[in-house]
Order: C-alpha cells, then structure tokens, then sequence
C-alpha cells in the first residue's frame, strides 16, 4: 500500500532514522491515508527520547510538550509536528492521564496503550504498515473495537467512551460488541469529565457529516443524559400539529443533517426547538401550539452552553439564531426584512436563513421554501446596493438633530428610528437634506 507523505513529515522520519532511532506515522493519519482520506494533521512515534529528539533537531525550533510524557514539537515554518517516544504507561489514577510514563524502546508498547485498534497503526516506507491488533481489518469491517479490555480502556481514560461515539459518527463505522457494552456499563464516569473535553468531542460530532448519528448513538448508549440532558424531554414528543409530521426529537435530528457543518448552525439546529415540550398548548381543536418556544429556547441553549463553558461569542451568535428562527412569515416586505438584518447582522443573517430553511424543510412532505430563497435573494441584492438598515447608515446624525434646536436626550434617538424606519421603506430619502425637511415637517 502506497502513502503519500508530505516532504516536512518524511524530513522528521529520515532524520530520526539518519540518527540511529525508529521512527513512523501514526494512529489517525495512518487511519485516513488507509481509508483514503488526506490527514489533517500527523504524529510521529519514535524510539528516540525527548533529549535524542532535541539533539537530532538542534537546527530547528523545538517544544517541549512534556517531558515527562515523551512529546516534543519540531517547527517547520507553518508546520508544528508531535514526535512522541515510544511508551507504555502506569494506572491511570485520574480517568484521564497515567500516573507513570516508561519510555520504551518497542513500537508495540506504544501502540497497545493506544485507545482504539484503527488508531492503533504505524508506518513507514521502510518497514510499511505495523498493525499488531488488526486495525486494517477493522477499518476494512468499519469497526470501532478497543485495544484489549474495552473496560480497561475507558476505565483508563473516561473520555474515550465519547471518543468511540464521535469516531464512529464520523467515519460511519459500527461499535463493536463489547466495546460498546463496556461504554454502556461506564456512561457514568463521563460525568467526572471536564466540560472543555466533553465540548471539544461533541463539537466535532456535531461537525460531521451525519451528526444525528452521533446524537443518536448517545441516546442509545444513555449518555445523552450526561451530555445534553436538555435533549431528553423532546424524545417522543408528539407536536399535535397538522403542520409537523415528526415529533420533536425527530424533527431536530432532521434539522440538524440539513444544515451545513457550521458550529454555529449546527448547534441552533440542536437547541431550536428544545423549548418547545415546556411551551406546548393544545386550542379546542386539538391543535397543537408552541407559543414563546423560541424564547424558552434561547434561555435554555445559553444554559447548556455556558455549561460547555463556550465562548460567549458563539453563544451569542447560537442565541440570535434560535431567537428569530421562527421570523419566517412568507409575506415580509424589505422593511421588515432590514429589521431582521440590522437585529442579527450581515454576517449571520445567511446562517439564520440556513437554519430556517432546514427546519422547513423538516417540518412535513409538502413543505416549500421557494420563499426563503427568494428572501436570499432580496437580501443579498439589499446588501450589494449598501440600502440602509441602520441607524448608522443613515446620512444623518444626532448632532444634526441638536443642530436643529432639539435639545440632547431621548427626543434625538425617537427622530433617528423614525427616519431610518422612513429610509428603510424609501432609500432614496437617504440625502441629509431630505431628511432635515421630514424632520422639521414631522417634529416641529
């Protein structure tokens, strides 16, 4: 099997080896490149230890990671890469790191304190692939398996169980038998796990290209609890609605496959409709109703991020989304339009409109978005020709009111909103001189 190796990666292989140490690839990007796939990123597993790895790349920038852990940076311009010493590790006393690190000289120690046997593959062009727990033939199954005792790996690092989902969501790979027994029986530990290594996973679950199948999966494996127990109410919750055909959980999943891998979208599609088993009325036709559900979501979300302890800009950004995700109506005119643009901002109003158009299209059989298109349409010509929707846009400002015998205070910013709610209906009246006459016309 042929692996292309980029040129900075084969010059840290061919120096180690020049040096008198073993050195290969390993784990994820051996996984990718016997799948086909183009690695992100490569690591570097050597019999050298962090001092040899210093000396052999004395030329060059170097990082010491941690010693005590074996791992060194070498720094090629742009490119940072993880040389590790070959290893085998004490108890983990922690769920999360070995309390002793031995520095080995054997590629097979190193790859059997690995997690699972598709990550647990080396290689290089002299010796060619090393698979001592049959990964290929797993990837070749689209298998998750642990490498060994399935509980022994989980109960070392209690994160994996979450690993297993995320990999296999992105790869589409099963779980197998045991491990996935093992990761049922020791859901629990999870909940010891820091809130920046549970985002970090379930970040990129939510990323991939089926992310319901991860969020599914937890359901399954009842961990969904743990990780986003906002999710449970809405499992089997019926819309009563002529206008749904999916209840709530379903709808979401739908929602969430239908919109594109962005972060932001990806989790307003997660979170948009959590509200509505708190929110739903049922009128004397039985109809169903979810009146201020885009309220309770937007509370709810915030929540479950901050938990997460996200970055309040992608909070912030997750929020709007949820927030104006039901402002769809088919007949709403430029001005209305403007008013969404200038609540939401250019930047993320595409993003919404990706939501919204997900979540119609999720909503039954019949549902039409020719509508939201062409909103896309109109806003962007909105854009292109720069119409204002903000105050700032107009050509006009508050010292030119005051300048009109206004006194400072409330009365200029009642002026201003009403002029942009003129302009927005008119751009043309966006000339400092029309504005001036409408103003003297209206508020003298």
């Amino acid at each position: 099997m042929d692996f292309y190796i980029p040129e900075f990666i084969n010059t840290i292989l061919n120096a180690l080896e020049n040096a008198g140490y073993q050195a290969y690839v390993v784990g994820g990007c051996v996984r990718d490149m016997i799948l086909g796939k183009t690695p992100h990123d490569y690591d570097i597993t050597t019999s050298a230890n962090p001092d040899e790895i210093q000396r052999t790349f004395k030329d060059y920038k170097t990082l010491l990671v941690g010693k005590q852990f074996g791992t060194v940076v070498v720094v090629q311009g742009r490119n940072n890469t993880e040389i590790t010493t070959f290893r085998s590790e004490g108890k983990y006393l922690d769920g999360r790191r070995p309390s002793e690190v031995f520095f080995s000289d054997d590629v097979y120690d190193d790859l059997s304190r690995r997690d699972f046997t598709i990550n647990a593959i080396a290689y290089n062009e002299k010796e060619g692939i090393i698979d001592p727990f049959n990964g290929q033939k797993d990837i070749e199954c689209k298998t998750i398996r642990c490498v060994g005792n399935p509980k022994e790996r989980f109960t070392e690092d209690h994160l994996r169980i979450l690993r297993a989902v995320r990999l296999s969501t992105q790869l589409g790979f099963e779980i197998e038998e045991n491990t996935y027994k093992a990761c049922k029986d020791l859901r629990g530990t999870l909940n010891g796990i820091s809130a920046e290594r549970i985002r970090e996973e379930l970040f990129k679950i939510l990323l991939s290209k089926n992310p319901s199948d991860g969020i599914r999966l937890m359901k399954d494996l009842n961990i969904l609890e743990i990780i986003i127990p906002e999710l449970i109410d809405t499992i089997n919750f019926e819309q009563k609605n002529p206008n749904h055909n999916k209840d709530v959980f379903e709808h979401i999943m739908c929602v969430l496959d239908k919109t594109p891998p962005v972060l932001s979208i990806r989790l307003a599609a997660l979170f948009h409709d959590i509200g509505k088993p708190h929110t739903l009325s049922v009128d004397e036709k039985g109809i169903g109703h979810f009146y201020g559900h885009e309220r309770l979501g937007t509370e709810i979300a915030e929540e479950a991020l901050l938990r997460l302890n996200s970055s309040r800009e992608l909070i912030d950004k997750v929020s709007i989304m949820i927030k104006e995700h039901m402002s769809f109506h088919n007949d709403m005119k430029d001005r209305g339009i403007k008013r969404q643009i200038n609540r939401v901002g250019k930047e993320e109003i595409f993003n919404l409109l990706e939501l919204q158009k997900a979540d119609k299209l999720c909503s039954n059989d019949n549902a039409d978005i020719t509508f939201l298109l062409e909103r896309e349409e109109e806003i962007h010509r909105i854009l292109n020709a720069n119409e204002p929707y903000k105050k700032n846009h107009l050509n006009i400002d508050g010292n030119d009111i005051i300048d009109l015998d206004f006194k400072e205070g409330k009365i200029v910013g009642e002026i201003l909103d009403y002029l942009l709610e003129k302009v927005m209906e008119n751009p043309e009246l966006n000339e400092k001189e029309k504005l001036i006459e409408i103003v003297k016309e209206k508020f003298k």
